[in-house]
């Protein structure tokens, strides 16, 4: 009987640890941190020039998460995405520097924030995450913002293009926050190159935003004053240089 016993309570501990193994993230999908004066200046790089200094910055900890970082004092928020929780996949090449106005740090940054701790826990499996986030919207566990704006002014982001490549490119634009528009609301085709604003959310998100790409004139003079960023970054990662594009 008491070998049993042995026996018995050597197979719940062997399940015990499949259990505890079957959660974390693969190598390729850890975030590696970045050097925090490089994130601090391409999260600050989202904003207009003159909001930057006084602005809270958030960084990423890939083992917890966002943490302020600097505490600003205007009332607007910049951080670096990692994380796309919408496809489902933990990449480790996307950054998107984002900034937020007092409505957008209340109402909307909350779910950027929990898609990156949800990962930082090795928890969660990149589709665990979209179903959550999901179901959170459904439920109205997060707020539809008032009228606000996000300047994604940076000279570079990495992200999907348009044919769901992953790709380096230089798109400075203004986000008016736009919770459950249509195109069609605003008689428009989401045509960037006919100067028509864009619109994500599809009128099914609160998270919903009506984009204006900024003018070439103002995209050239961004993009001559962030020379030595630009530097800097391709020099840390290959993968920021503008027009690299994924091999998968």
């Amino acid at each position: 009987m008491k070998k049993l016993k042995i026996l018995f309570g050597a197979i719940v501990a062997g399940f015990i640890l499949l259990f505890i193994l079957s959660f974390g993230l693969r190598p390729e999908e850890r975030l590696e941190k970045m050097p925090e004066s490089l994130e601090t200046e391409l999260a600050r790089s989202a904003l207009p020039p003159h909001l930057r200094d006084e602005a809270s910055v958030y960084l990423l900890d890939p083992k917890r998460g966002f943490y302020l970082a600097h505490k600003g004092s205007n009332g607007f928020i910049c951080f670096v995405l990692r994380t796309e929780w919408e496809r489902a996949q933990f990449r480790t090449d996307l950054a998107s520097p984002i900034s937020f106005d007092a409505e957008g740090a209340k109402a909307i940054f909350p779910a950027y924030a929990d898609v990156e701790a949800m990962r930082a826990s090795e928890r969660f499996t990149a589709l665990q995450v979209k179903d959550t986030i999901e179901a959170r919207f459904k439920r109205g566990f997060y707020k539809v913002p008032k009228p606000g704006i996000s300047y994604m002014l940076s000279p570079l982001l990495r992200t999907y293009d348009d044919k769901s490549i992953v790709v380096t490119m230089s798109v400075p634009h203004y986000m008016f926050y736009a919770p459950y528009l249509t195109a069609a609301d605003l008689g428009c085709r989401s045509n960037p190159e006919a100067g028509e604003p864009i619109l994500l959310g599809d009128g099914k998100s609160p998270h919903g935003f009506a984009i204006m790409v900024a003018g070439e004139k103002e995209k050239s003079k961004i993009i001559d004053s962030s020379k030595e960023m630009l530097r800097k970054l391709e020099a840390y990662k290959p993968y920021f240089r503008v027009g690299a594009r994924a091999k998968d």
